[in-house]
């Protein structure tokens, strides 16, 4: 773990309807030095506590009822109750298929971990979002950070130039 991430100055939102897993989350954060960690178990809740008390990142689980993380992720990206929606967005969950993945990629999440997960995958994560953040974007249809995993350089015709 290469990166050095003073976890007590960062807060946390966990949202999972599984106490158990909400539990090793919290448990995790705490390992790692973290102080100020929250708890929700369904997006209403977790919109709650945001309106009220902004936190830093939000770990949320795909699967939640009555919504589910996707809900989360487009009232944090989109809501004008939103207090901050370029907030970091882990999902966590056992849905790692790909149409899992493209659709809370689409919907604005900032990075994926598929459960069973270790504390260096969660970590990296955590690293990922504090220390290398992601440009946003802002379209018609996608605000959220930039999909983009790398630059590649491009070899052909510029088509956005003004020469059309």
């Amino acid at each position: 773990m290469p990166e050095k991430i003073d976890f007590s100055k960062v807060s946390f939102l966990i949202v999972d309807t599984n106490p158990l897993s909400n539990q090793l989350v919290r448990d995790i954060l705490s390992v790692l030095g973290a102080t100020a960690i929250r708890s929700a178990n369904s997006v209403e809740r977790a919109c709650s506590i945001l309106r009220r008390d902004p936190v830093d990142i939000i770990i949320t689980e795909y699967h939640l009822e009555p919504d589910n993380g996707l809900a989360l992720i487009d009232w944090v990206r989109s809501s004008p109750e939103s207090s901050d929606r370029m907030i970091p967005i882990i999902m966590l969950t056992a849905n790692s298929e790909q149409d899992y993945v493209i659709n809370a990629r689409d919907k604005g999440v900032t990075e994926f971990l598929a459960k069973p997960f270790n504390v260096e995958g969660l970590y990296r994560r955590l690293v990922a979002v504090i220390a290398k953040p992601r440009s946003f974007v802002n379209a018609d249809e996608y605000f959220g950070p930039d999909r983009r995993r790398r630059q590649v350089p491009f070899g052909g015709p510029d088509r956005r130039g003004s020469d059309g």
